[in-house]
């Protein structure tokens, strides 16, 4: 327990040291040094992601903006925000945001609450011997400003966040260490490079970047329905990554622990390293990033452990530079099988846009579920008895659009009031339950560097 804690003490401490150099953002960067890069089209973008571009990728010769989530990468054009700065070598960043959320879900099964998503992540990297080495932590407070509860979100499934019921209409808390990382790449060419990734927690090459690190998704308050079909890894408790990058092509594989995160949100869990995955992704441009990936989960969920499941993502994220601004989208698809015999397909389309002192953002998805109803017990939540529907699978889905007036935009930080408001789309069988389409909506303050 003396060595976890002081793991994760040193992570705390790595992430709150970086953060303190702000007065040094952007020293001895050259944008020139980027040869062959695009930056055409950035000049509005008030320097957010300048250090970003011109920072070196962590596992390859390329921007490290192409590098997103764990391993995963988004479009090398993408704008970042962060705080960038160099010290004795060392070339490091912070980036984080926090959002005050009013959230209003209704219909029979909806429900109320107010509540803060927050994230804070640090990232180090330099020269070492004949590689480069990376170090990464990234930390939530959402153990506390959400909860085992978890925050209301109709259609929502996912892990249990007490460990005896499973969350349904809800989206569960982060964990307080959502990644504690390293990484070592060695060039092996002009235009390659072999590398490992380990994290506890980290990341496995399996899906596209995760909602809370792609543009696209990053804004809207609502985790997408489909994060347990195509991200939901990305708090893993053991992963080891190994991965080669042949110039806009990377191939890699992982051994990581099937099991999701438990209901100690606070805690480091022991790493059992039963899953696998592979994952290859191509940029033929630094405007597209697409990705293909297949794993193995061992006994996924902590209230059914006698099930495992492969995992099929496929996505394409697309993303274009404006004159002030950016704008993403991401079409993704994740197919769950079970070893129960169940297959659920889940597809979402996701796209957002950047304008000076505005953003607009929607999402529209499409799923197969089986677990709105739970496991036949009372689910968290108020809801309307339906156990005849235990384990029946369902086509679901929900429309949502958003925008966010920026009131403060100085330099890396961002501070702004937004709306979101979406429908639920529902077969007929379920309009008893969940009542006919039901429109939800949040307001919310988000702080974001």
């Amino acid at each position: 327990m003396k060595r976890k804690t002081s793991i994760f003490l040193g992570a705390l401490a790595l992430v709150l040291w970086t953060a303190l150099p702000a007065s040094a953002q952007h020293e001895g960067h050259d944008m020139h040094d980027m040869k062959g890069h695009d930056m055409s089209g950035m000049e509005g973008m008030e320097g957010m992601d300048h250090g970003m571009h011109a920072m070196r990728g962590m596992l390859g010769s390329y921007s490290m903006s192409r590098e997103a989530s764990g391993t995963a990468w988004q479009p090398e054009s993408t704008p970042h925000m962060g705080v960038h700065t160099t010290w004795n070598g060392w070339e490091l960043m912070t980036h984080g945001f926090a959002n005050l959320v009013y959230d209003r879900q209704r219909g029979p099964r909806g429900d109320s609450r107010t509540f803060s998503e927050n994230m804070l992540m640090g990232m180090a990297s330099r020269d070492l011997g004949p590689g480069r080495l990376g170090l990464r932590a990234m930390l939530s407070a959402e153990p506390w400003t959400i909860g085992k509860a978890g925050y209301p979100l109709l259609l929502q499934t996912g892990e249990t966040a007490d460990g005896v019921t499973p969350l349904v209409d809800r989206q569960h808390p982060h964990d307080l260490p959502m990644e504690l990382a390293a990484t070592y790449s060695v060039p092996v060419g002009a235009k390659d490079s072999v590398f490992v990734y380990a994290g506890l927690p980290g990341e496995p090459a399996l899906g596209p970047a995760t909602f809370m690190h792609r543009f696209s998704g990053m804004d809207n308050p609502e985790a997408p329905l489909g994060h347990h079909w195509l991200d939901s890894t990305h708090v893993t408790f053991g992963v080891a990554t190994l991965g080669w990058i042949h110039d806009s092509v990377k191939l890699e594989g992982s051994v990581f622990t099937g099991r999701e995160p438990d209901e100690k949100r606070t805690n480091i869990e022991s790493p059992k390293m039963d899953s696998w995955s592979l994952r290859a992704s191509w940029q033929p441009t630094p405007d597209w990033s697409l990705q293909v990936s297949r794993g193995h989960l061992n006994s996924p969920e902590q209230l059914e452990p006698e099930l495992d499941s492969d995992r099929t993502t496929a996505s394409a994220m697309y993303n274009r530079p404006l004159p002030t601004g950016n704008w993403q989208t991401t079409f993704a698809w994740g197919r769950n099988d079970r070893s129960s015999g169940t297959v659920t397909d889940s597809f979402l389309l996701e796209s957002a846009a950047t304008f000076d002192r505005h953003t607009l953002f929607g999402r529209a998805e499409r799923q197969e579920n089986d677990e709105l109803f739970g496991h036949g017990e009372e689910e968290t939540g108020p809801v309307v008895p339906g156990e005849h529907h235990a384990g029946e699978v369902f086509k679901v889905g929900k429309l949502s659009l958003g925008y966010i007036y920026d009131f403060l935009h100085r330099d890396n930080w961002r501070t702004g009031v937004g709306l979101l408001g979406s429908v639920a789309l529902l077969p007929g069988e379920l309009k008893h339950e969940y009542g006919d389409n039901p429109v939800s909506g949040m307001a919310f303050l988000r702080v974001r560097m």
